[in-house]
């Protein structure tokens, strides 16, 4: 089968960043992990998140010591999920301002290609569950964000690597002026990343094409 190669760009962790922001205390935001564009995000949407992933970890892993090995190896799951759950905003504010807009079929499109690549719907899900902590039920949104940035790459004419297409992101973030609880970490608007994140964020997804790996 010919398998075609795709980079998934995603958005559940960035590059390490020396601290340029200094996010505001808690007493500013009770109740908030973080201030977007002035629209809270508020600590149990952030753990309601969370559980969805261990929830789906659980399921996946019925073995307890697997599945406390699968914990073990997604330790900083809470800081990584409220830095993905901010990206998120900064990118579609970045594709919004460029024009940019994903269509439901276009989105349905990309799933069926990473589908035939993974080797089929479950394994796609298991992947993306086991190596972006990404429920199977979020993996259609995660998808459309993939896709809003390669769209927001082409309209800038570079790519997903590039300086052009951070700059967007980083006008973006500073547009939306995030604002993180101090006990999540700090937000680089130049980076467009939490300062202490450290998991690079473009990922090859042709190793979808092989069998899954961890759980």
């Amino acid at each position: 089968m010919h398998r075609r190669r795709r980079t998934a760009f995603l958005l559940t962790a960035a590059i390490a960043a020396a601290p340029l922001l200094t996010a505001c205390g808690n007493d500013a935001h009770p109740g908030a992990a973080a201030v977007v564009g002035g629209e809270r995000i508020t600590v149990s949407q952030l753990e309601n998140r969370v559980d969805e992933v261990r929830a789906a970890q659980r399921e996946a892993v019925p073995d307890e010591a697997q599945y406390q090995q699968a914990i073990a190896r997604t330790g900083g799951l809470t800081r990584d999920t409220l830095h993905s759950m901010v990206l998120d905003r900064v990118l579609e504010r970045a594709a919004r301002d460029a024009g940019v807009t994903v269509s439901d079929r276009e989105v349905q499109r990309t799933r069926a290609e990473f589908e035939e690549q993974a080797g089929g719907a479950e394994a796609l899900e298991a992947a993306w569950l086991q190596q972006y902590g990404v429920p199977p039920q979020r993996l259609d949104e995660n998808l459309r964000l993939q896709v809003t940035a390669q769209k927001l790459a082409q309209q800038l004419g570079t790519d997903t690597s590039r300086p052009e297409f951070w700059k967007a992101l980083s006008d973006a973030s500073k547009e939306l002026d995030v604002d993180l609880n101090p006990r999540y970490g700090e937000w680089d608007a130049e980076k467009s990343s939490r300062v202490d994140a450290k998991t690079p964020w473009v990922k090859d997804v042709t190793a979808l094409a092989g069998p899954p790996l961890g759980l």
